[in-house]
């Protein structure tokens, strides 16, 4: 494992340890939703973004720039933060870290899912993963940061 995947990984493990929500509903779903894609748009940034709870798609926007492509990727990286309970970025950093390649040792269809950068899991405390929040169309690093982002300043603002 080299040093840069290695902080990255312990990074992302603080996010996910971090990001623990009191309540996630509806109308939460709204609000976070909505102050991503101001946010998004503000930077001028060519994404899409998504949230779920369970398997409903309850917000979904696209900014100009994005593409069906990116609502593809999107689609594939919150099976796996949902398959996994934990963000896509990490799930990909982790199988990299110990020398595998998700694609390949996961054995699972690629076409369905992709271990990248840029979906989180809503996880409720007491309660555990009740969906997932996410981007796609930045280099993954980025669309996790801004996810992360998001997601913390939600919570401060939520507190």
């Amino acid at each position: 494992m080299t040093d840069d995947i290695a902080a990255q990984l312990a990074r992302v493990q603080a996010d996910e340890a971090e990001l623990v929500l009191p309540r996630f509903d509806l109308t939460d779903a709204w609000a976070l939703g909505t102050r991503m894609r101001g946010a998004a748009a503000a930077a001028g940034l060519p994404i899409v973004i998504g949230i779920t709870l369970g398997e409903a798609r309850v917000f979904h926007t696209a900014l100009p720039g994005s593409s069906a492509d990116n609502d593809g990727w999107l689609e594939r990286k919150s099976r796996v933060a949902r398959r996994y309970s934990r963000s896509s970025f990490g799930v990909g950093l982790s199988f990299r870290a110990v020398g595998r390649n998700f694609d390949t040792d996961a054995r699972l269809d690629t076409a369905r899912y992709a271990a990248h950068g840029g979906v989180f899991p809503i996880t409720i405390e007491g309660v555990g993963v009740v969906g997932t929040v996410g981007v796609s169309g930045l280099p993954q690093a980025d669309d996790h940061a801004f996810v992360v982002e998001q997601l913390r300043a939600w919570l401060a603002d939520a507190s």
